[in-house]
């Protein structure tokens, strides 16, 4: 018998690695299914690291697909061929739909749109929108019209809020089974080289460069700001595309000091401040952290959900923007703190060091924070938990 093919369409970087969790998930619990995904946004790495053959055209955009929360990053988006990309995989969906008996849309309208256009059945994991943001969600008519479709089998929610929200709109469907990017934290046993008396900050500066180099550059000013205040110690996780000699380049241009691998260094006032950086210990140092100065979006949520507190500051995007963190608030709760609206603020980062050092010593706080991760983010288990749900509707 020929095996069912099965196609994931996503679109972004945090879209992407839950949709990676559940295929994997997927695979293991019905091994009969051919799975092949559509990367919308970016070029699909997430896929690409588990060997997924990817099918029809991609491309890098500037914003990253996050051009809703400024218009210039829209703008810039259409001059790079945005238009030309989206009706480029429009029509090869239509050619190509034959070729798959079941889509599984993780993202927005636009998967959403794109599973629709294939007039296969299809479930969607909404893992881009949240009733948390405004208090009710309001689905654009296009999104709704796909969703109601009889076509579209399952409606999945990123948390039980949303799920009920949409439930008491009329949407019968919407189901809340699990967030998976929990799924990926579990230590791998780096040594970073801690002093267990001494308070943990975690520097999350976002994977996509060139905007994380200069999302560092603001983080490494705060580290300053709160060596003068406090005895801390900080570690920042890195993924691949960050180079030597691009840390080295941001040293030298913030007059601190660099020595390899990842380390780096400053004296003010006789105190030296040491600042390590770690490839592939993502989930060691958000374990092990007390605090969160982050300026990413899928970490950000990982770090919420582990319990942790976030200071975040605005950045000059194109994501990482003043919006994009006033809105990552709201879908967070009181986990997360943004200071200030712009990162030409004169006193960005003292208010900052001032907020991490009144942080450190609320207790309450603290616990309200553990409290709050698993509300709005959940606990392990999501990637088996909207897999099983995915292969009985199979």
């Amino acid at each position: 018998m020929l095996k069912k093919q099965v196609l994931f369409i996503s679109n972004g970087t945090g879209e992407d690695l839950n949709a990676s969790l559940i295929l994997q998930s997927l695979v293991r619990i019905a091994p009969q299914m051919n799975i092949v995904a559509m990367a919308l946004v970016g070029s699909g790495n997430a896929y690409q690291r588990l060997g997924i053959p990817l099918v029809g055209p991609r491309q890098m955009l500037p914003s990253g697909g996050i051009f809703y929360t400024h218009l210039f990053n829209l703008v810039k988006d259409l001059a790079s061929g945005l238009v030309g990309l989206t009706l480029r995989q429009i029509q090869f969906l239509f050619n190509y739909r034959h070729n798959c008996d079941f889509c599984i849309a993780v993202g927005d309208i636009f998967p959403v749109t794109m599973a629709y256009l294939t007039k296969r059945p299809f479930v969607a994991f909404l893992v881009s929108t949240s009733s948390y943001y405004e208090g009710k969600l309001r689905l654009p008519g296009l999104t709704q019209w796909c969703l109601q479709s009889n076509r579209c089998l399952a409606v999945f929610t990123r948390d039980a809020f949303t799920a009920e929200d949409l439930q008491q709109q009329g949407m019968t469907k919407a189901v809340f089974a699990g967030y998976p990017i929990l799924d990926v934290l579990s230590p791998t046993g780096n040594d970073l080289n801690l002093d267990p008396k001494i308070p943990t900050i975690a520097l999350l500066p976002g994977s996509r460069l060139p905007e994380a180099l200069h999302n560092l550059t603001l983080q490494l000013k705060v580290c300053e700001a709160i060596s003068e205040l406090e005895i801390v110690q900080f570690r920042v996780p890195l993924v691949s595309s960050f180079r030597e000699k691009d840390l080295q380049t941001t040293a030298k241009k913030q007059g601190w000091q660099y020595k390899s691998p990842g380390i780096f260094s400053k004296t003010k006032h006789n105190k030296t401040i040491v600042v390590q950086c770690y490839w592939n210990a993502f989930a060691d140092i958000l374990q092990h952290c007390d605090l969160v100065v982050g300026m990413a979006g899928t970490a950000v949520e990982q770090a919420v959900g582990l319990g942790k507190p976030i200071v975040q500051l605005p950045g000059y995007g194109p994501q990482f923007t003043y919006g994009f963190a006033d809105a990552q608030m709201r879908l967070l709760g009181i986990s997360v703190q943004t200071i200030g609206k712009t990162p030409n603020n004169p006193t960005l980062f003292t208010d900052a060091a001032h907020t991490i050092q009144t942080i450190l010593k609320d207790s309450q706080y603290l616990e309200k924070c553990l409290e709050n991760g698993r509300q709005r983010v959940g606990q392990k288990g999501g990637s088996d938990s909207l897999a099983n749900a995915i292969a009985q509707l199979l």
